[in-house]
């Protein structure tokens, strides 16, 4: 075996967001865009994740074509429709608590308030542009503690249509330009939603409720409660207690979950 047909990282990265990065029509409702990466082992990834999430779908709607889009669930439509049986709504509701629950992965997630940040800023950054820079610099440092140095760890994005996907490849390979040494250990692909896949469905539930928490975060949220315990901390990404800023009050803050500005 040639070192070429061995230097794939033992990790997967699933992309999605929450929210709209557009900074000329902000909604009153959800002045959020949020950026979650869900990192997962890929052993994990084929043995647990992908088989808990298919037997859902086969338990609920008797085949695997659903597409688990938060949203959708939320507004019970197209497939969700059979959720407005109370029993059945119930039932799928706990069956994918507890998957989310027991799947072993990591979750690093950028919220970015796009009214503050306009307030800010006089040219504010693209939102999404933005979020992607942090969170490939605290997944950076995860793959390195993880013992992944050298090798190569592929990002799948859901497409969002070609002059946005060409965007962001563009933006994308510029943070990789900048930091000298990244080229080699990311790899960018986009995936369409009608390719069903379950890691993209993953960072999709993941990333709403999170997105809700930073909203009003002293609102009951038992969806971010299952979340919070996969947010990456900073013994994650080989950051002590001692080093880590003073006004940090839970190991995730500003690691696994980074609120800007």
């Amino acid at each position: 075996m040639t070192q070429a047909d061995n230097d794939f990282s033992d990790f997967i990265i699933f992309v999605d967001e929450s929210g709209d990065h557009s900074l000329t029509s902000i909604s009153a409702e959800f002045p959020l865009f949020a950026l979650a990466f869900c990192i997962l082992r890929k052993t994990d990834y084929a043995t647990e994740v992908a088989p808990a999430l298919d037997s859902l779908k086969f338990d609920t709607f008797g085949h695997d074509l659903a597409v688990l889009h938060s949203r959708d669930i939320r507004k019970q439509q197209g497939d969700f429709a059979v959720l407005r049986d109370a029993a059945r709504r119930a039932k799928f509701l706990s069956g994918m608590s507890a998957v989310i629950a027991e799947a072993p992965f990591t979750l690093c997630v950028t919220a970015i308030d796009k009214i503050r940040h306009k307030e800010r800023y006089r040219n504010p950054y693209n939102p999404y542009h933005l979020s992607l820079q942090y969170c490939l610099e605290r997944t950076y440092r995860f793959l390195i503690a993880q013992e992944q140095r050298g090798k190569r760890t592929h990002i799948i994005a859901e497409s969002r249509g070609k002059a946005e996907d060409k965007d962001l490849e563009l933006q994308f390979r510029r943070i990789l330009d900048e930091n000298e040494g990244w080229d080699h250990h990311f790899e960018l692909r986009f995936a369409s939603k009608s390719c069903n896949s379950i890691g993209l469905q993953l960072a999709d539930l993941a990333a709403y409720p999170v997105a809700r928490h930073v909203l009003e975060p002293e609102q009951a949220n038992r969806a971010f409660d299952i979340v919070e315990k996969k947010l990456m901390t900073d013994g994650m990404v080989g950051m002590s207690r001692a080093t880590r800023p003073s006004h940090r009050v839970k190991g995730y803050e500003g690691i696994g979950l980074k609120i800007f500005p």
